[in-house]
Order: structure tokens, then sequence, then C-alpha cells
């Protein structure tokens, strides 16, 4: 090979300045150099932002401690009847046995009742624990007198221990979980003592197996369709217009729609009357689990297939073309590669949109959930209340203890939606590693 002249060289490539002596710097009038401006400038939006993201971080853990401050704390007990009075045999009621609070119930309670108790479970199969409770209940009946916060009781707690002796002679000052397992496992009542939330939990779980179940497939089939099927011409542009108008439209038209169409269009199908379920006057109107499942999944759809077209579209062209490449057809390069790709962001936008669909009570009022259903629901025909509404219900009562009840379901609430985000991490998470080991 020819060796060339480095003076050949320098004579052919213009001379380029040494950057350490002579920076190159764009040479335009409009050009400032300003660097102290532009880095104070820089300094100013970074101390906005953590700002920002700090006075969010002390909103939420203030709501997060009022819920907390609502749902434990002390309680002034005044009972209707001296438990002493109930003594048998000159045994305490605290002491007595299965037989001997059998015994109690049935002498004091009305024969209407009692064949109610007996209804629900035969008093002779049930354990002392269970019995003593009903005869607290049903015989007792304690009635609250005065409540205090968490925070309240920990730090005031000589007063109000002093405060319930002098307002309230012979009363009974306990701290009192509102959250528990008799909570969690009682179906709705009118006393907040007795009251759960188990009716209010199922039918949740039921709406929202039914919004998942009908939505998530329906959306990334859609998003699937219009990012790799669709050409781009008028119609689809038009339909992708109304998916984003769609996505922004107030929950409570999409209640109306479902009021529409869901309990009153297709009430034969909602109602459970064309299959024969609802036949014993459990359903009315199609006003049912099902109505309230299929009008969320409509509310969330536009979510999901704005969500499914975005992670199709972060998925990189070359990955489409190697697989189109060596013969693989339109639909196994979508299920076989961009799909699985995508997934982990399909599931985090899916989690969201469910979780708004778990905190939305604006549609089922209009579609006619209860806010007092005693019955628990027992299929997708049945008669419902949600979460949300079973808290409305309580916040708008006067009485301060279903304000410590209301708390106590706003964290079993907030329980299902971080159990949903963390299956949802967890999952993502797996799938990532996979898709980084294959």
């Amino acid at each position: 090979m020819k060796k060339v002249a480095p003076t050949a060289v320098s004579a052919v490539l213009p001379s380029v300045p040494h950057r350490a002596a002579r920076p190159y710097l764009p040479q335009r009038p409009d050009f400032k150099l300003d660097l102290a401006g532009r880095h104070a400038r820089g300094n100013f939006w970074r101390l906005a932002f953590m700002l920002a993201t700090i006075g969010t971080i002390v909103f939420l853990a203030t709501l997060v401690l009022t819920i907390v401050d609502d749902a434990f704390g002390y309680v002034v007990m005044v009972n209707e009847v001296d438990p002493a009075s109930l003594a048998r045999d000159g045994v305490r009621l605290e002491d007595q046995s299965a037989e001997q609070l059998r015994l109690t119930l049935e002498e004091q309670l009305s024969p209407r009742r009692a064949r109610a108790l007996e209804r629900e479970s035969p008093l002779a199969e049930r354990p002392a624990a269970d019995l003593h409770e009903l005869v607290l209940v049903e015989l007792v009946k304690p009635n609250i007198a005065a409540t205090y916060g968490l925070i309240e009781s920990i730090f005031e707690r000589g007063r109000i221990v002093a405060e319930s002796q002098t307002a309230f002679p012979g009363s009974v000052l306990s701290f009192r979980s509102w959250i528990n397992w008799r909570f969690m496992s009682t179906s709705q009542t009118a006393r907040p003592l007795t009251t759960g939330v188990l009716t209010a939990f199922t039918g949740t779980l039921l709406t929202i197996l039914i919004t998942i179940v009908v939505a998530f497939p329906l959306g990334i089939a859609a998003a699937v369709w219009l990012e790799e099927y669709a050409v781009d011409n008028r119609l689809n542009r038009f339909i992708q217009l109304n998916i984003y108008n769609l996505a922004g439209v107030p929950s409570i038209i999409y209640g109306m729609l479902g009021l529409a169409v869901f309990v009153r269009g297709l009430e034969p199908i909602t109602s459970g009357a064309l299959f024969g379920a609802g036949s014993g006057g459990d359903v009315a109107n199609g006003r049912t689990i099902l109505s309230a499942g299929l009008t969320l999944a409509l509310l969330i759809l536009p979510v999901i297939i704005i969500n499914g077209q975005e992670a199709l579209r972060a998925i990189p062209g070359s990955l489409r073309h190697s697989s189109l490449a060596v013969g693989a057809t339109k639909w196994q390069t979508v299920w076989s590669h961009l799909l699985p790709a995508s997934l982990d962001r399909i599931l985090t936008g899916t989690v969201l949109a469910v979780s708004r669909a778990i905190g939305e009570t604006a549609p089922l009022v209009v579609i006619g959930a209860s806010t007092f259903l005693t019955q628990d629901p027992t299929g997708i025909f049945s008669k419902f209340t949600t979460l949300p509404m079973q808290i409305y219900q309580w916040t708008s009562r006067p009485q301060p203890e279903f304000r410590h009840i209301a708390a106590a379901a706003i964290l079993v609430l907030l329980g299902l939606m971080l159990s949903l985000n963390a299956f949802a991490i967890i999952t993502r998470n797996k799938l990532r590693k996979n898709r980084r080991s294959a």
C-alpha cells in the first residue's frame, strides 16, 4: 500500500483546531452561553419537582393517617342489660358453658328471633364463643356512648378514662379495632357493632372479575388490530380518535349507557330470566352484578386499548421484521413475539384501569346498586352492593361510629387494590426475568 505523506493529508483536510484550545460552539448571533443562568434555572426546576414530590407524599401520608386514626381507638360502651343479671346457677356470664348460654338465649329471646337464629345455624351446634357473642348482642345489647381516634387514644388516655367514668357511670372502656375478622366475615346490619363488609366485598370481587374477563381480551384484541392490522385510512383514524375521546368521558355517562343497554335492553339476559335464574324474587329489572361488571368493562375498555397500543408501539420494529424474514405469518409474529414482549406493560396499564373501576360509584348508582343489602350475593344474577357504595352509605350517617366502620371499609378497599397492584408487579417482574433469560 502506498503511504501518503502527512503534508498531503493536511492539504486535503481542513485544519481542525484543538478542542482544549478552542471549544467548538455555534457561532450564531442569537446564541448565548449564559451557563450560570441555565444552571440556576435547572436548579430551580429541580427544587420545584422535589417539593412537588414531597408535597404529594405528605398529602398521601396525611390521608392514610386519617383513615388509620378512625379505624382504631377507645370506645365507651353502655349496656342496656346488666350482664350480672344473666348469671345462671351462680355462674357469671363470662364463665358459662355452651349449654348454659343456649338455655339463656332460649329463655330470653322472642320465639320469632329464636327461630331466625336457628335457621342461620342451630344453637345446639354453635361453640361457646359464638353463643357468648350472641348473648352480648341479643340480650346485653351494648351501645356506643363515645368513640375516640387512635392518636387521641394513645396520647390522651388519662383524660379519656376520667371522662368516661365521669360522663358515663358504669360504662366499659375498651380499645377497639374496627377492622377485624368479624367485620370481614359478617354481612351488613343496621347496628355498627355487628355490621360487616362481607356482602360488599363479595359484590366487589364478582363485579371486578366480570370486568376483567370482558374488558381485558376485548381491549387487547382491539389494540392488536388497530396497531398491527388496520390500514391508515379515514375510518380507522375516526375510530382511533373516538377511542381517545371515550377515555375521557365522565363515568356517569357509562352508567346511563349501562342502564339503557344492560339493565333495560338486555334485561332477560342480565337478570338471569333467560336462563331460569333468579326465580325466587332475588333479582329485579336486570340490576345485577352482571350488568355492573359489563358497565365497568365499557368504562375501562378505552384505557386498556390505548395502553395496549402504546405497549405494542414500544416494541422495536426489528423484532417484527426478523420474525417475518424467517417465514412467520403476521399472526405468528403477534402471538409469539409482540404480545410476550409487551405483556408486562399491558398488565401494568390494565391494573391501573381495574383500580379505577374498583373505586367507581357513579355508574353503579345509575344502574341501581343497593346501599343497604343484608343478603350476600350468590352469583352474577344477584342484587349487589360494592365497597365504595358501602363506604358512601356509612359516611352519610350522622352517628360517629359509622365514620369508624367506614374507615375500616376503606382499609379493606385499599388492601384489595394493593393486592391487585402487587400481583401485577410480581407477574411483570417474572415476565421480564423470563424474557431476559430466554
